[in-house]
């Protein structure tokens, strides 16, 4: 696994993502194999190389909002952290898997009980309450779906998926880390 540095600030270890799940090693190739990338194929490159929420971006390229299905939660001090895949809503396609880690106390009160409500995808809650925010780009990943990974997403074990890691930055402080990866029928459904 390659640690990915974003600024002087701040970076996202996607090993500290995946430990939130799924413990090293045995348990991160449970999810997958995950290879740094510079670049990914169309149409991944639309879908995931870029500085802007998911939620707006899958919606977007599907025609149709999308819900979340939290999995797995857990808190850990001032740390909540959460498995999701997003579920398109009208045709229940599963468009992308997550991992997310937010700091519960860079948010307002009334931001992080509606994310901790798992009821709305964390981009739409983020831009609903204006949160002043900036998602940066941190790296780019090529996977190989492992069983974990393959059951969420509904792929074959061994499919190749593409993803990122992203850091959301919400009233200027570094809040929310975040490993997102993308549907392979993204690329049949443009």
């Amino acid at each position: 696994m390659t640690e990915v540095a974003f600024s002087d600030d701040s970076r996202i270890d996607i090993r500290d993502l995946l430990n939130e799940f799924y413990s090293e090693p045995i348990g991160h190739s449970q999810l997958g194999t995950f290879a740094s990338v510079a670049k990914v194929p169309a149409p991944y490159d639309t879908l995931l190389d870029h500085h802007a929420h998911m939620t707006v971006t899958v919606e977007s390229h599907y025609g149709e909002k999308v819900n979340v299905g939290v999995h797995r939660c857990h808190r850990s001090g001032a740390w909540y952290s959460r498995e999701i895949t997003l579920v398109t809503e009208r045709t229940g396609r599963v468009v992308q898997y997550g991992i997310v880690r937010l700091d519960t106390e860079a948010l307002d009160e009334d931001v992080w009980k509606q994310i901790e409500s798992q009821s709305t995808p964390l981009g739409r809650v983020l831009i609903e309450h204006n949160v002043l925010r900036e998602v940066q780009l941190c790296g780019l990943w090529e996977v190989q779906a492992g069983d974990s990974l393959a059951d969420l997403m509904q792929l074959d074990v061994g499919s190749q998926v593409y993803g990122r890691t992203a850091l959301i930055y919400c009233n200027r402080t570094p809040a929310i880390e975040l490993l997102e990866i993308v549907s392979p029928t993204s690329t049949w459904d443009a």
